[in-house]
């Protein structure tokens, strides 16, 4: 820090808030601590009295916060985002679409493990919107050495430590089995639900199937769906381990290639999830998808509507998190269920 002549602190990085008093107009912090002094300050810091500043001293290798907070955005900043100014030496960045919210969490940490760094993210793997905030960047003093922006730089090399991957998934098959729907004994309550769900991320279930129990029904209506211009089959019905539920069966018989048949969530332990050769999602859905406010389904939906294939590490990690406490008022995305 030093002191320097205001006429002359162009370029300069004030120590402190500067308080500026207007009679019955303002009074307040006209400049604040970290302000890069302008040309056009100069006048009206003398109107305040201030012929005399205190000053950071410039330093090769030494980085303004503001600008410390632009080259962190940067490592942040992807496709479909966009970000604010520079306010007090924070960036916030948001996303431009409806999508699925991506984080690299391993470079996160590193780069958060650098002291006097900062980027702060919501969480990762989940769907946002339009508009909703990302991110936000920052260091904690007011200039840091440059050393520690290159590190976190190199961290991240080329790829952004964040992604949104728009929802692309358009149309979903249905398939309800249960020989008591089949019948007409009860109403179908589930398709619905589903029906609910999906549209939240603009998809449309187009083709809808209803079938008796028995293997061979499910089979060829999982074949049916197939050949249908659909973009994910979805089944219910027939998913426990009884031994009249074929659900499972018929969908690993339909040469579907099964990433899990369970998941350590609650509610939804025996959800399915399978990939046929060409990419398509087919996924089986348990009896607590149709009065469970959320469930495992609607953990794995928002990467289902990217089109981001989901792997059973991905099923592993839901573990911690994926017990629903089951409030009497459901807050659900806003709370600790698959967090």
């Amino acid at each position: 820090m030093k002191i320097i002549k205001t006429v002359d602190a162009v370029g300069h990085v004030l120590c402190h808030d500067l308080t500026q008093i207007i009679k019955d107009e303002f009074k307040g912090a006209r400049f604040k601590k970290g302000h890069i002094v302008t040309k056009d300050d100069i006048p009206v810091l003398l109107s305040m009295g201030k012929e005399n500043l205190y000053v950071f001293e410039q330093c090769e290798g030494v980085v303004h916060e503001n600008d410390a907070a632009l080259r962190l955005a940067e490592l942040c900043i992807s496709e479909n985002m966009t970000c604010s100014d520079v306010s007090e030496g924070k960036i916030e960045i948001f996303s431009t679409t409806n999508g699925l919210f991506l984080v690299d969490s391993n470079k996160l940490n590193n780069i958060n493990s650098i002291d006097e760094i900062m980027i702060i993210t919501r969480k990762g793997s989940t769907a946002v919107n339009k508009g909703d905030k990302l991110c936000g960047t920052r260091i904690i003093p007011l200039v840091i050495d440059e050393k520690k922006i290159t590190e976190a730089e190199k961290i991240v090399s080329a790829e952004p430590i964040l992604k949104v991957i728009p929802f692309t998934l358009k149309k979903a098959a249905v398939i309800t089995t249960g020989s008591e729907i089949y019948n007409g004994r009860i109403v179908d309550k589930f398709t619905p639900v589903i029906a609910e769900k999906l549209k939240r991320f603009s998809i449309e279930v187009t083709e809808h199937l209803t079938v008796d129990d028995g293997i061979d029904n499910i089979i060829d209506a999982i074949k049916k769906m197939r050949k249908a211009d659909v973009d994910i089959i979805i089944c219910t019905g027939g998913m426990s381990v009884d031994p009249d539920d074929n659900t499972p069966g018929a969908i690993k018989s339909c040469s579907a290639d099964i990433v899990t048949y369970g998941a350590p969530v609650l509610p939804g332990a025996m959800f399915l999830l399978g990939y046929f050769d060409d990419g398509m999602p087919i996924v089986g859905l348990p009896g607590c998808v149709m009065y469970a406010k959320a469930t495992v389904f609607d953990l794995v939906l928002p990467k289902l509507a990217a089109d981001v294939k989901i792997t059973k590490d991905d099923f592993i990690s839901m573990g911690e998190g994926g017990l629903c406490l089951s409030c009497d008022v459901c807050t659900y995305p806003n709370c600790s269920f698959g967090k």
